[in-house]
């Protein structure tokens, strides 16, 4: 089921901007409202749930040496 919700007295500017950015990325107004909603509801659950399998992560390797970024990078270039 579907729920139909109306949003009232929304500024004229933040209206316009939500046109240019709903125009830029190919959808209408509605849609890019849904997709506005639905982000901002759903990124944080998906942060919470990034974080707990880094720390899981951190635990598992927890005291073992660990090969800096900077190193690797720097490997990999010299290989091409």
């Amino acid at each position: 089921m579907m729920a139909d919700i109306i949003l009232r007295n929304l500024d004229d500017a933040l209206k316009e901007r939500l046109r240019i950015r709903a125009a830029r990325n190919g959808r209408s107004m509605a849609q890019e409202l849904r997709e506005i909603v639905r982000a901002s509801l759903t990124e944080p659950e998906r942060r919470a749930e990034h974080k707990k399998v880094a720390a899981q992560l951190r635990k598992r390797t927890a005291g073992r040496n660990h090969t800096p970024a900077w190193k690797l990078q720097r490997e990999g270039r010299e290989e091409r």
